[in-house]
């Protein structure tokens, strides 16, 4: 265990900052999966709504480092891709 002040402080946030990006990577798994069985459910509406979800969820995540702001942009590309397709 660290014995400085700063060392202390630093061990601090970094378990917060792994807990926050743990959350964050489930959340996007799950609202991911939402979108995808809407596709394959072939409703669109809900895919759609499940989308605008899923595309503030990654982008809030590339904005917070937790996924690269480049991976976020591709799997909302190919979201948007899936869900075009469909309809």
């Amino acid at each position: 265990m660290a014995n400085h002040k700063s060392a202390l402080k630093r061990h601090r946030q970094s378990v917060k900052r792994n807990e926050r990006n743990t959350m964050m990577r489930t959340r996007i798994k799950n609202v991911v999966k939402e979108v995808r069985a809407a596709v394959e459910a072939n409703d669109s509406d809900l895919a759609a709504s499940a989308l605008r979800k899923a595309t503030s969820v990654l982008d809030r995540a590339a904005t917070k480092k937790v996924i690269h702001s480049r991976a976020a942009a591709r799997r909302i590309s190919r979201l948007h891709a899936a869900v075009n397709k469909m309809a």
